[in-house]
This record gives structure tokens, C-alpha cells and sequence, in this order.
């Protein structure tokens, strides 16, 4: 049962993050924001949001195999090398360690992303991130139906 509707309890806040959602939806090219959210949501646990964004993943056009294959988007063949940097750059973002994201990691998305699409991969992996531990910890569920 979720604990707490941050969207009620304090909307500002609530809006400051969707202002950061809707910049990211005009600025990061779709099909790679859809595979960051979910590779983010899977890694955080945040079931909420690997339903959602799995959902809004297929709707718009994303087939089953890719999506499936997030979770083992390393192993997996049906990626080029623009999301395979995209989804290495979220998986370093999201489990920051003590060294933060390592510059082999970095270099490799430096070299198939431009500056200014780097700034907004990065502000994506930052968003998702805040919606997961915002859904995690108010134990947001998913919809029983769609």
C-alpha cells in the first residue's frame, strides 16, 4: 500500500521533477530515453516504474526482445552502440561508487554523444533516478489493470 502521494502532499515539489521529466522528453531521443528508464527502474527496484515505462515502451513502437533484454542489455545483441553507451552511462550513474562514474565508462559515451547530448542523458539518468526513490519510498504500486 503506498505510503504517502507526493503529487498531493507537496505539489511543488512534485512539479519542480516534472519539470525536469518534460526537459528530458524534449531533449533526449525517445526509443534511448524509454531503455534508460527501464535499465534505471530495473536496477532500483522501483516496480512501479519498470511498469510504466516498459508500457509506454511497447505503445510507442518497442518490441518485446529489446525490452526483455534490458536486464541483460551487455549480453544482449539487439542494441547499437549509442544505447549501449547510454545504458552503460545509466547503470555507472545509478549505482554511483566511491570513484563515481569510471572514465572508461564516460569516454565511451563521449565519443557517440555530443556535449549538449550528454548533459541531457545525464539529466534523464538524474530524473529517473528521483522518480525511482520517490516511487520506491512511498511504495508506489502499479496499476492491477491497464
Amino acid at each position: 500500500m503506498q505510503r504517502i502521494n507526493v503529487a498531493e502532499v507537496a505539489p511543488e515539489a512534485y512539479q519542480a521533477v516534472l519539470g525536469l521529466e518534460r526537459y528530458v522528453r524534449a531533449n533526449v531521443e525517445h526509443t534511448v530515453l524509454e531503455l534508460v528508464k527501464l535499465r534505471a527502474s530495473i536496477s532500483n527496484g522501483c516496480a512501479f516504474c519498470v511498469d510504466m515505462h516498459s508500457r509506454e515502451a511497447l505503445a510507442a513502437g518497442e518490441s518485446n526482445r529489446r525490452l526483455f533484454a534490458v536486464a541483460a542489455w551487455r549480453e544482449a545483441p539487439f542494441f547499437d552502440e549509442r544505447e549501449r553507451t547510454a545504458l552503460a552511462l545509466t547503470d555507472a550513474v545509478t549505482r554511483l561508487g566511491e570513484h563515481g562514474v569510471p572514465d572508461d565508462v564516460w569516454d565511451d559515451a563521449a565519443k557517440v554523444w555530443s556535449q549538449k547530448e550528454l548533459v541531457d542523458l545525464v539529466m534523464a539518468i538524474a530524473t529517473i533516478n528521483v522518480w525511482n526513490r520517490i516511487a520506491v519510498t512511498t511504495r508506489a504500486q502499479p496499476p492491477a489493470e491497464v
